[in-house]
C-alpha cells in the first residue's frame, strides 16, 4: 500500500540525522566511534541517582508519579532561578533542550521565514528549522530583501560541531546585529558549564535579556536519559511556549524533575561536574596529542576550551561523505561536516567527539582515521 498520499506537507521537510542512522547500522561498542554527541558514562552519578530516587519518593510521594504543571514543577524552576539569578517566572522546563529549539521555532517562525545562523551549526537545530519549512541564512549574508528574518540561533560556548567559543566582541556584535534587524535570539547553551580551560564569558542573555531565549540542558551536566532542559526568557515569550507545550507533552517528566531539583539544589551537581570537567580535560588533551601524532600534513583541527567536540578540516581533495562507508567498514565512525551546513557544503570537514569513546579505543581509532585520510591525499 502506498502511504505517501496520507502524509502531511511537512513530511518532505523532515531531515534524517546521519548520527542516528549510524546507530541503526552498527553497534557503537564494536567500533572506534567518534560520531555520537554522547557524554562519558563515567560522568553519570549512578550512586547518587540511586540515593535520590528513594529520597524523591519519600519526600514527594505520589506527587512525583502524577501529572505536573506544564511550566515544570516549582521546586526545579526555583532551583534553576536561584542558580542563574532570574525570577522563577522567567523559567520554563522542557523535555530536553532539543524541545526548547523546536518549540522556540514553532512559536516564532512561519514557513518561508528566515532563521539566521552562522554555519556550521547544530544538526538538530537544522532539523527543527527545516521541519517548520523555514530558510536558514548566515547573518553576514542576510539582507531584508531576502525575506523576513524571525530569530538568530547561536551556540556561543563550545559550538556543536566545531567546539569554538565566541569572543566577547563577537557576542556584542551579534547582539548589535539582532537589535539592528529587530530579531530575537535563541541562545543554545547545553555546554556552557562544561568548561575546562579559559575564562567564562557573559552569556548572550546577559547582554540582551529583553530579546533572548536561553536554552539549558541537564543532558551534559546530569544524565541525558532524564530528557530535561530549560528555557530562560521574557515572560511574554514563555507564555506562548507554555501554551504550545500543552499540545506537545502536557508536562515534562515529573519524577525526573524532582530528581534534577534535588541533584542541583543539594550541591551534588557541582561536585559531580568538577569531576566530569577534569575527565573531559584529560580526554581532550589526549585527543589533541593523538591528532598531532598521527594526522597527515594539511589536516587542521580546533582546540576547544570545553564541550564535547572538535572539528577537523581536511585538504580539499578529501570528501568525508564519500569516505564514510570505507571508514565505517574498517571500524571507525565520525560525522561528516557537510551535514552541519544548510547547503551541504564543506565536504572536506568532520566532527569528532572525544567524551564517549572508550579510552583504549581512542588511540587506534585516531590512527586508523589518519591512515584512511592519508590514503586519499
Amino acid at each position: 500500500m502506498d502511504y505517501s498520499k496520507f502524509f502531511s506537507a511537512d513530511v518532505p521537510s523532515f531531515l534524517r540525522s546521519p548520527v542516528r542512522e549510524i546507530f541503526r547500522k552498527v553497534d557503537l561498542g564494536s567500533i572506534c566511534s567518534f560520531a555520537g554527541g554522547y557524554p562519558s558514562e563515567s560522568s553519570f552519578p549512578v550512586a547518587e541517582i540511586e540515593r535520590l530516587a528513594g529520597k524523591v519518593l519519600e519526600k514527594y510521594g505520589t506527587r512525583a508519579l502524577q501529572y505536573g504543571a506544564t511550566q515544570g514543577v516549582p521546586e526545579l524552576r526555583e532551583v534553576i532561578a536561584r542558580r542563574y539569578g532570574v525570577p522563577v517566572s522567567q523559567v520554563q522546563i522542557t523535555t530536553s533542550s532539543q524541545q526548547g529549539i523546536d518549540v522556540s521555532t514553532r512559536i516564532l517562525a512561519d514557513p518561508g521565514d528566515i532563521v539566521l545562523s552562522e554555519p556550521p551549526t547544530y544538526l538538530g537545530a537544522l532539523q527543527s528549522f527545516r521541519a517548520y519549512r523555514t530558510r536558514v541564512m548566515s547573518p553576514g549574508d542576510y539582507t531584508p530583501a531576502a525575506g523576513k528574518a524571525k530569530f538568530l540561533y547561536v551556540i556561543p560556548d563550545f559550538n556543536n560541531p566545531t567546539g569554538r567559543t565566541l569572543s566577547l566582541p563577537e557576542r556584542e556584535a551579534l547582539v548589535e546585529k539582532a537589535r539592528g534587524l529587530d530579531v530575537l535570539i535563541v541562545e543554545d547553551s547545553p555546554y556552557r558549564e562544561v568548561r575546562y580551560a579559559g575564562t567564562p564569558l557573559p552569556s548572550i542573555r546577559s547582554l540582551a535579556p529583553e530579546r533572548t531565549l536561553h536554552l539549558g540542558s541537564f543532558s551534559k551536566i546530569f544524565a541525558p536519559g532524564f530528557r530535561l532542559g530549560w528555557i530562560i526568557g521574557p515572560e511574554a515569550l514563555l507564555e506562548q511556549i507554555y501554551v504550545c507545550k500543552q499540545s506537545l507533552d502536557l508536562c515534562p517528566p515529573v519524577f525526573d524533575q524532582y530528581m534534577a531539583a534535588e541533584f542541583m539544589g543539594s550541591g551534588a551537581l557541582d561536585a559531580n561536574l568538577s569531576k566530569t570537567v577534569a575527565e573531559y580535560r584529560q580526554r581532550r588533551d589526549r585527543m589533541l596529542s593523538l591528532l598531532r601524532q598521527h594526522m597527515p600534513e594539511g589536516v587542521r583541527w580546533t582546540e576547544p576550551e570545553g564541550g564535547l567536540f572538535l572539528w577537523l578540516t581536511l585538504p580539499e581533495a578529501v570528501d568525508t561523505v564519500e569516505m564514510y562507508d570505507e571508514a565505517l567498514a574498517r571500524g571507525v565512525a565520525y560525522v561528516a561536516g557537510s551535514f552541519f551546513y544548510p547547503d551541504g557544503s564543506h565536504r572536506n570537514t568532520m566532527r569528532l567527539n572525544y567524551t564517549y569513546i572508550a579510552e583504549e579505543k581512542m588511540a587506534p581509532g585516531v590512527a586508523l582515521l589518519a591512515e584512511i585520510i592519508r590514503s586519499r591525499l
